[in-house]
């Protein structure tokens, strides 16, 4: 299992992430289609980008998994966070507690 403050990196574009808070589902965290790897670990020959995953990473954003999980973006790129098939989804802003 992936641990919190691991860093991952894409094999199909320059998208590199942290993990922030860690789950089961992170074992299978692809970015492009294609399955993310220890960051200074060598890309497998021959992979490339899924054009159903090209939309995209944010510097600084994080994404989120309905189980939980949460990354950051440390360097963006082309390919599309996910869990396997499925699309991470970009953690929004919480509301700040009103001051009087």
């Amino acid at each position: 299992m992936v641990t919190s403050g691991t860093r991952l990196r894409s094999q199909v574009c320059d998208t590199e992430v942290i993990v922030v808070r860690p789950s089961a589902s992170l074992d299978d965290l692809r970015v492009g289609g294609v399955p993310m790897v220890p960051l200074g670990a060598p890309a497998v020959a021959g992979v490339t980008l899924d054009a159903d995953f090209a939309e995209g990473t944010i510097l600084g954003k994080r994404y989120v998994d309905g189980s939980g999980a949460e990354v950051l973006v440390t360097k963006p790129g082309i390919g599309t966070l996910s869990i396997g098939r499925v699309p991470m989804s970009l953690k929004g802003a919480e509301p700040l507690p009103a001051s009087d």
